[in-house]
């Protein structure tokens, strides 16, 4: 990855989600460090109060909140006088289950905040960057928008619709200047699998527990999730940042950044495996947790 353009001496601008803890933290950090002038957002009032207290110019913009989103834009707009050199969508959850004890209000709130969301905001920055003929867009989806794996199989759709989604604009924006990335990380040291449990707590529960099938295997898996133990293949979240500096600093970006080992198998796996196969080996990777 050596490829990246000249500095120069405009400042650029780029809007950040998610920025409460993890990856969007660090991405955070790490432009500001590369002289990017940024604009990280957060969904609690006292994270953004947190982020505008170490010097951010930050904004509250929940996925689900269209209100948050659109004023989120209009500001940044606003103070870049409609000049966005880049968009970084990442915040996104998980609400962990078999498909079949998901409640339709759980599915509906998880693509708001995964997917349709994410079109409301890059849809609104789209033009500011039309109209100078540059810009980029990268969006954080997962190993998880691969492959299917059982008891993920909400994010797992979220995540196959945004890659769908990305790949049609990054067509539909050919010729524009606006390039349009993909990074796909594996398993990255963050809160995520602590807040996936709060979410099957809030939407599954201990009454949906009780009328599952799938009973003796979330009660095996939360074990593995309290535990809180890294991972052999866990990265921290600058990995992730490293492949967002690439996809908005170099001349020629990827469509797609894979990140960790699990990931790049992964990759391989779907296009070599039949589907017979590849079934198997992701209820082999499913099961190895356990």
């Amino acid at each position: 990855m050596n490829d990246r353009s000249p500095a120069v001496s405009a400042q650029r601008s780029i809007l950040i989600t998610g920025c409460s803890s993890g990856i969007g933290a660090e991405a955070a950090r790490v432009m500001r460090g590369r002289n990017w002038r940024v604009f990280p957002t957060a969904r609690r009032d006292e994270d953004v109060a947190r982020l505008t207290d170490q010097g951010f110019e930050a904004f509250r913009l929940d996925y689900e909140d269209p209100e948050s989103i659109k004023a989120t834009a209009d500001s940044v707009l606003a103070l870049t006088d409609n000049r966005i050199d880049a968009v970084f969508n990442n915040g996104a959850y998980a609400v962990p289950g078999a498909l079949e004890d998901i409640p339709v209000a759980a599915l509906r709130a998880l693509f708001e905040a995964n997917f349709l969301g994410w079109h409301d905001l890059t849809q609104r920055l789209i033009p500011a960057m039309r109209d100078r003929h540059s810009g980029r867009i990268v969006q954080c989806s997962s190993v998880l928008g691969l492959v299917s794996v059982k008891y993920r199989g909400a994010y797992t759709a979220s995540k196959f619709a945004l890659e769908a989604y990305s790949d049609t604009l990054r067509q539909e924006l050919k010729g524009t200047g606006i390039h349009v990335s993909l990074i796909e990380p594996g398993p990255i040291d963050t809160d995520f699998t602590k807040n996936a449990l709060q979410n099957f707590d809030r939407w599954i529960g201990d009454e949906g527990l009780k009328r599952s099938p799938h009973k003796a295997t979330y009660e095996k898996r939360r074990v593995r999730m309290e535990s809180g133990e890294p991972g052999f293949f866990k990265l921290p979240p600058g990995s992730v940042v490293s492949r967002l500096v690439h996809a908005v600093e170099a001349k020629r970006p990827k469509a797609r950044y894979h990140v960790t080992v699990p990931t790049t198998v992964m990759a391989v796996a779907r296009r070599v495996l039949p589907t017979g196969l590849l079934d198997r080996f992701c209820i082999w990777a499913a099961d190895s947790e356990e």
